[in-house]
């Protein structure tokens, strides 16, 4: 993990990556909490029996399962010191370009893509970030996260 000491050393970063994440496993337990969480019981995620002759071979995460899973991840990629509070902002582009099947393994590389001033004092920070699928050469996510960072 890495560790920048307040948002000005963290700024300095712009362009470049700036941590990778421990490795996570997405488990069946994940996936059927989300489900009943968001309503969303297609059968690709809860089914196991339909799942293993369905187009996956077995039950799959869902993309926003996948997408929620990015504050865990940067927890464990980098950490900015001395800042009062963070908040999610948005997102401006999310593809979900590879399914995660049940017990894949999956890990987030951030870079730093642009820092800026707000008017409120805060700094809305925008972070590529891919969310990698252990085994596989293509990503199960890539998007741009906005944050915001209240020193």
């Amino acid at each position: 993990m890495r560790v920048f000491n307040g948002v000005d050393e963290f700024r300095e970063q712009k362009g470049t990556q700036i941590g990778v994440s421990e490795w996570l496993t997405v488990e069946q337990k994940h996936i059927d909490q989300f489900a009943e969480s968001t309503g969303d019981h297609q059968w690709i995620h809860v089914d196991a029996e339909k799942a293993a002759a369905g187009p996956f071979g077995k039950t799959i995460a869902h993309g926003f399962l996948t997408l929620s899973l990015l504050p865990v991840l940067a927890q464990t990629a980098y950490r900015i010191e001395n800042v009062r509070m963070g908040i999610n902002y948005g997102l401006n582009k999310v593809r979900f370009t590879s399914p995660v099947p049940v017990d894949s393994r999956v890990r987030g590389v951030f870079e730093l893509a642009e820092a800026e001033d707000q008017k409120d004092g805060g700094v809305q920070l925008t972070l590529k970030v891919t969310v990698e699928l252990e085994g596989s050469e293509r990503p199960a996510l890539v998007a741009e996260w906005l944050t915001r960072q209240y020193v």
